[in-house]
């Protein structure tokens, strides 16, 4: 017997035993999740459909681990406006494993675990009172993910594919010259494309450019 689902605005296919990655649950590994959104269940003649979704009718699953898919690269160019956008993103997904398919309001064997509830903020003490010609200290810089070298900066927009806006990102995050890019080793590569917009295939070519550059 299988079920039609649906969850984080779409639709899947299960029977028992299958697993599958979905749009980000809450819950740990180990966790009983439930899918009270069942569209259809049963196969053949047997099959009953929802309007929209079918009466009694449950899907369980074991949450098996929380991750996340491959970074998927937006670029958008502009012509003639000297504009482009490079842009990452990496979905959060749960992979689920289908434990049973209930209907009839049959009761799961395994309960979903209870929702864990916040704790209440404790009480804030009060702080003593700054005198009035004290100054506030200024919050901490969150920190980088290389150290810049001291110098001047090289202008990395000469590097085809970085952007002032990429620019400005690389300067934040320590890479402020040429010499930096090109010899970033396949960890830095790899910290960058976790981190940042930035693909390691773009990352390669700016180092092939930037060792161009040095060379001049």
């Amino acid at each position: 017997m299988f079920a039609v689902i649906k969850t984080g605005g779409k639709q899947y296919r299960v029977a028992a035993e299958d697993t599958l990655q979905i749009e980000l649950l809450d819950g740990e590994t180990g966790d009983m999740v439930e899918f009270n959104e069942v569209l259809m269940v049963g196969e053949g003649a047997d099959a009953t459909f929802g309007a929209p979704f079918v009466e009694g009718a449950l899907v369980t699953a074991e949450v098996v681990s929380q991750g996340r898919a491959r970074k998927v690269i937006a670029f958008k160019k502009r012509r003639r406006q000297n504009s482009k956008r490079t842009r990452g993103h990496r979905q959060h997904l749960t992979t689920v494993r289908i434990a049973e398919i209930l209907t009839g309001g049959a009761k799961p064997s395994k309960k979903a675990a209870p929702k864990k509830a916040e704790a209440a903020p404790a009480p804030k003490a009060e702080a003593p009172k700054p005198a009035a010609k004290e100054e506030k200290a200024a919050p901490a810089a969150a920190a980088s993910l290389f150290t810049a070298p001291e110098g001047e900066a090289d202008k990395l927009t000469k590097i085809k594919g970085i952007g002032p806006v990429a620019e400005s990102q690389l300067n934040q995050q320590g890479i402020t010259t040429y010499a930096q890019i090109a010899a970033l080793s396949e960890a830095d590569i790899a910290t960058v494309d976790e981190n940042m917009p930035f693909s390691a295939d773009q990352i390669r070519d700016w180092q092939e450019q930037a060792k161009a550059l040095i060379a001049k």
